[in-house]
């Protein structure tokens, strides 16, 4: 087994290259009059919660897009959150529309993600949407997936012909990211939970991204020597066990995440075990691979918005019925 021979994937450095370019085209839109605006809706008083809507909201200042809080109390009905998106979608220098997960347990999610008008669903969850996605027409495309293309993109790494598998089939992650992949002309394999010997489809894999949420499922022997890994998967481990247990003494990484954990009484991993970055070509970690994407994406799709809206983009060629 090779030593630490794969090639990091900073999410960080290309998240900071796409917003350099965001705000520069955010300047130009706004010379012509059209300032792009995003809305984030926040229901009740989740820490993490409150945490990711107010990145998005700095998020967009630093970039030049207005941006809007909104918050409701935890006790809001299903008919309270819609009624705010209703007057959301009902004004116009209000583009994209946030409305952030989770949603307390007596809000009807889908009813209030399927509201959101789909030329404002900025992230690409209404039907509409995924529709076009499927059809490879102009679309809002969910920015989890959305980073993961441009993590390859600007990586250089080919994805046409490349066999790309997917171990994750959400909604939001997996099934997305599968059919970006194979609007890019991947040959694409989707696992899940009920994937028998999943080892057989990930070794063979050029291209596996793993969006799954279960630290360690990933091991090295699962691996094609010389693959792309894109780790999307975000676990906490808080005990020492769990510690020990992916960063054994001796290990490359140990000492960095050593002080972390000593810090935080926490760190954070992907699905995969570390040991994969000694077998894999390419590896996305975890903090700092495609976390960095997902708001850097929810602005480039807030800007998106605003061009579609206001008839500024060309419709994108829709690929061959037969193809």
């Amino acid at each position: 087994m090779r030593a630490m021979a794969a090639q990091i994937l900073d999410g960080t450095a290309i998240a900071a290259r796409i917003r350099g370019e965001i705000a520069a085209e955010v300047k130009e839109l706004t010379s012509q009059g059209v300032r792009p605006g995003l809305a984030a809706v926040l229901v009740g008083d989740d820490p993490a919660s409150q945490v990711y809507v107010r990145n998005k909201v700095r998020g967009c200042k630093e970039v030049g897009i207005f941006s809007e809080g909104i918050s409701l109390p935890a006790e809001s009905t299903t008919e309270d959150v819609l009624s705010v998106v209703e007057a959301l979608n009902a004004r116009d220098e209000i583009d994209g529309i946030l409305v952030q997960l989770p949603l307390p347990e007596q809000v009807d999610a889908k009813q209030v993600l399927y509201a959101v008008g789909p030329e404002k669903d900025v992230d690409g969850f209404h039907p509409l949407s995924v529709g076009n996605l499927q059809t490879k027409r102009l679309a809002l495309v969910p920015c989890t997936p959305a980073g993961v293309i441009q993590i390859l993109k600007r990586s250089g790494v080919e994805m046409r012909g490349a066999h790309a598998v997917v171990v994750g089939r959400s909604h939001i992650v997996g099934k997305p990211t599968a059919m970006l992949l194979l609007n890019e002309d991947a040959t694409v394999t989707i696992c899940h939970r009920y994937t028998p010997d999943l080892k057989h489809f990930t070794r063979d894999a050029d291209i596996l991204v793993t969006a799954v949420g279960r630290a360690g499922l990933i091991t090295p022997e699962m691996v094609k020597p010389g693959a792309t890994v894109i780790d999307v998967g975000i676990n906490k481990l808080s005990s020492r066990e769990q510690f020990e247990r992916f960063f054994p003494p001796g290990s490359p990484e140990r000492a960095k995440r050593e002080a972390a954990f000593a810090k935080n009484g926490s760190v954070l991993v992907g699905d995969c075990d570390p040991r994969v970055m000694e077998v894999a070509g390419r590896f996305t970690p975890v903090p700092g691979g495609v976390g960095p994407l997902t708001i850097a994406m929810l602005l480039s799709n807030t800007v998106k918005a605003a061009k579609m809206r206001r008839g500024m983009l060309e419709p994108e060629p829709v690929g061959s019925w037969r193809d």
